[in-house]
């Protein structure tokens, strides 16, 4: 099948509904003002990150075969990554957080293959290559914190979302791509104005949006408080000691901007706890706090106390409801090892707020151990599957827990007629068809035909609704996001979002820059050029694009060297673009320093 990307073996076994997500690098479409982009944040993060990140970024760049020059290519990369275990795919910016965290746990990087706009070069809030080619893959090289970020994903994907997450998703998703958009090509006149303030008011409505679901009072759910986990950490993490951090996040160690912001006082330097899952933090801006692990073997220590707290591992009747609330696949495993795969859509409790009964709607799976019980596929529950829980009226042995003998004693014989109550008051009165057991020998499904099921005068199940399959268990022991076997669903046909990044075509001015950009890459590439043929590209420059200032630093670059009377004239130019455009002086300054 054709991909429109390179595989390995490391991508080859990613589930399907991962892999929708992928798509190629598609490398011909950077720009050499991209090109240069990378090259400027490359060179300015070394330089000041070789100070201030943790000894394993810079050893991480050499092992991932990452180039300060150019912007790598990741399917290139995957032959150097495949050393230490792991891959690297692209996506289109932002994907859903449980299919991000997923990748992980199969050791894939996941990397937006867009690069930030030259007016962005800083800090953007959209997902690009910057960031995840130049801050998560460099840190993986480091074993215990590789280890870390597989875990993590491995428990993130099993956390469960709420609708309001997949609301807030889609509206950050849609802020970011706004954002990192360039605004529309300057026009003349009364349309060109009419365009610009339609794209403001975009991102105005957007961020207003992002705002009112910030504010909006809901209750934590387990995606979002994991999300925060990493985001503190693996984003925007520090280790060490509080008094003297060293950068590791890979939202640090990829922003000029962010990267020498947070080593100042004014940015809370705290210890990284548990509690730190409770403190959100707003994507389009600098973050005014940040948390400091003393090592990455901590790390696991906070994760898995929080994988603790989860429905994953708790299950129950707080699990079962989290998962009703997501509106998305779910699973519940019983104390039998029986696990439900589908939507949740209701639940009845006792008095003591145990789960005695529970149902989805539309396709439903089994299955045991993660593999789909045979013959249990959604083709049999393709219209839900419901079942009641809990011991047996009078009868203080658990269905789970009968043997031979007792079935046969409590008249369970498969071909025979049966009625029984449960505690709650369930009642089920049908033929027994047979049993399934685990492999541990116990009943952990029940089939029956002409079958009824009624709690109080509410019928639950009726003999037209066709055969009726007990789930035997006592209780829930784990509830978590996705289904138990992938392979029950076809998840590929969905949408991975309503939003796609934005593709600009350039303007014949916007290509004649990129051209000038493009001449003078070929020049320090080939490291042999005739001046007069540098001096030629910086006439047109000065004359078309005199507000331009990463080119005139890159010729500046190529002549200072030399001390010659045209170094002189780039350096005084660069002096004037400096007072003309103070946004980026400091930009213009920093690069003269790396010379």
């Amino acid at each position: 099948m054709e991909t429109g990307f390179e595989s390995n073996e490391l991508i080859d076994r990613l589930p399907p509904h991962l892999k929708q997500y992928i798509k190629p690098q598609n490398y011909e479409q950077y720009t050499p003002i991209n090109q240069a982009v990378w090259r400027f944040v490359m060179r300015k993060n070394v330089d000041y990150l070789s100070k201030v990140a943790h000894e394993s970024y810079l050893n991480g760049l050499k092992q991932t075969g990452i180039s300060i020059n150019e912007i790598p290519s990741m399917y290139g990369m995957n032959r150097i990554l495949k050393e230490i275990g792991w891959a690297a795919v692209a996506v289109d910016g932002f994907i859903p957080p449980n299919a991000f965290m997923e990748f992980q746990a199969y050791k894939i990087l996941v990397i937006a293959s867009d690069i930030r706009q030259l007016e962005n070069i800083e800090y953007t809030p959209a997902p690009d290559i910057i960031h995840e080619g130049a801050g998560h893959a460099p840190i993986i090289a480091s074993p215990d914190y590789a280890e870390y970020l597989r875990r993590f994903g491995e428990i993130g994907a099993k956390a469960i979302c709420s609708a309001h997450d997949t609301e807030m998703y889609e509206a950050v998703r849609e802020l970011s791509i706004l954002k990192e958009s360039p605004p529309p090509t300057p026009l003349p006149g009364v349309k060109g104005e009419l365009l610009l303030k339609q794209h403001q008011e975009k991102i105005a409505a957007c961020e207003a949006k992002v705002l009112q679901l910030q504010e909006k009072e809901v209750e934590a759910s387990e995606i979002s408080l994991i999300r925060n986990l990493h985001w503190w950490t693996v984003e925007y993490g520090l280790v060490g000691s509080v008094e003297n951090p060293k950068i590791y996040g890979a939202g640090l160690l990829s922003s000029i901007g962010e990267s020498e912001w947070c080593m100042k006082e004014e940015v809370k330097k705290l210890p990284y706890t548990i509690d730190t899952a409770y403190q959100d933090f707003d994507i389009t801006q600098p973050q005014p706090q940040l948390y400091v692990t003393p090592d990455f073997a901590y790390l696991q220590e906070v994760l898995e106390e929080f994988a603790n707290t989860m429905a994953v591992r708790k299950g129950g009747w707080r699990g079962l409801k989290k998962l009703i609330g997501s509106k998305q696949i779910g699973t519940i495993e019983l104390s039998t090892g029986l696990q439900i795969s589908g939507i949740f859509t209701r639940m009845i409790q006792n008095e003591d707020n145990e789960v005695v009964y529970f149902e989805t709607e539309g396709e439903t799976a089994l299955a045991y151990r993660e593999k789909e019980v045979i013959g249990h596929g959604v083709a049999r529950h393709a219209n839900g599957f419901r079942s009641p829980l809990g011991k047996l009226k009078k009868i203080n042995l658990a269905i789970e827990n009968m043997g031979p003998r007792d079935l046969q004693a409590y008249n369970f014989y498969d071909g025979k007629p049966i009625s029984f109550e449960f505690e709650s008051g369930i009642t089920v009165e049908g033929m027994n068809v047979t049993g399934m057991r685990n492999l541990n020998g116990k009943l952990m499904l029940i089939q029956f035909t002409d079958c009824w099921v009624k709690y109080g005068e509410e019928v639950l199940c009726s003999p037209e609704m066709g055969d009726f399959d007990l789930a035997v268990g006592k209780d829930i022991v784990s509830a978590f996001a996705g289904p138990a076997d992938y392979h029950s669903f076809d998840r590929v046909t969905h949408k991975p979002s309503t939003t796609e990044t934005v593709r600009v075509n350039l303007s014949e001015k916007e290509k004649n820059l990129n051209n000038l950009y493009q001449e003078v890459r070929e020049m320090r590439t080939n490291e042999t050029y005739q001046e007069s043929d540098l001096k030629a590209v910086f006439r047109k420059l000065i004359t078309d694009f005199p507000q331009d200032w990463l080119l005139p630093l890159e010729i500046y670059e190529l002549t200072a060297k030399h001390a010659s009377d045209f170094s002189k004239e780039v350096l005084e130019h660069l002096k004037i673009v400096q007072q003309q455009r103070p946004k980026v002086a400091h930009l213009i300054a920093s690069g003269l320093q790396l010379l």
